[in-house]
């Protein structure tokens, strides 16, 4: 015999089965935790202070990414940057990073995914470790650390660069602000900055493609003491353990 579950019951079932499934997407975001750029890491702070704020933060990129050669003073047994790339997929496309980095990355694609839907973009290419220096006068790239990506180079240009970047047309054309010289929404350098990334179309360069992790890598992720485990609840819903 077949029983038939009454459509109050049934429908109340589903908004149940999707407020749980709503209830899990958030716990899975929530295991991203917020941060800030580290101010002595930024370009436009370290450059104020002189030579002095250029060579803490390499020592700081040395010691916590690898040792970039020429630059900083390495530990015994140190290893450049690339010992630790790691091939990652970030928006359908693959880079290569820093292994350290790319939980951040992760994050991001979550928060671009959450709150970017109204501005609706895919890129076309992404630019991640580089091998040689492209900074002069002793700064380092961050893409030499592998802490640095470029999305979309052709169409979010840098118009404080060397050519072809600053004859791109958006770089001659009016604009209010740097986000109006650039293809990708504003919403994700917003969701690059939640998550300790620094952009540097707010530096002199007006690098609008380029983002550089500057927060801490050991804080990324939260940790099981600050999310707590995730567990189903006798009501069919689903607790979070941790504090609130």
């Amino acid at each position: 015999m077949t029983t038939k579950v009454p459509e109050a019951l049934a429908s109340a079932a589903l908004e149940t089965s999707d407020a749980a499934a709503s209830t899990l997407a958030s716990a899975s975001s929530s295991a991203c935790s917020e941060q800030s750029p580290q101010d002595f890491l930024v370009r436009g702070h370290f450059l104020k202070e002189g030579p002095g704020g250029n060579l803490r933060a390499i020592q700081y990129r040395t010691e916590e990414y690898g040792y970039f050669k020429g630059f900083g003073h390495p530990g015994s047994g140190a290893l450049p940057p690339s010992a630790f790339v790691e091939d990652t997929v970030f928006m359908g496309l693959h880079v290569k990073m820093h292994r350290k980095v790319v939980p951040a990355l992760a994050c991001v694609e979550e928060e671009i995914a959450r709150s970017c839907g109204e501005a609706p973009y895919r890129p076309h290419a992404l630019a991640g470790i580089r091998y040689r220096n492209t900074y002069r006068g002793g700064e380092v790239t961050n893409h030499a650390y592998g802490i640095a990506i470029d999305v979309d180079p052709a169409q979010n240009t840098c118009c404080g660069c060397v050519k072809p970047w600053n004859d791109a047309p958006a770089c001659k054309r009016p604009a209010k602000t740097e986000y109006d010289r650039m293809a990708m929404p504003e919403c994700w350098v917003h969701a690059f900055e939640r998550y300790g990334f620094y952009w540097l179309g707010h530096d002199v360069l007006r690098d609008t493609m380029h983002f550089e992790f500057l927060g801490d890598p050991d804080k990324i992720r939260r940790s099981a003491a600050d999310s707590g485990p995730v567990s189903p609840a006798p009501d069919g819903g689903i607790h979070g353990g941790g504090r609130r």
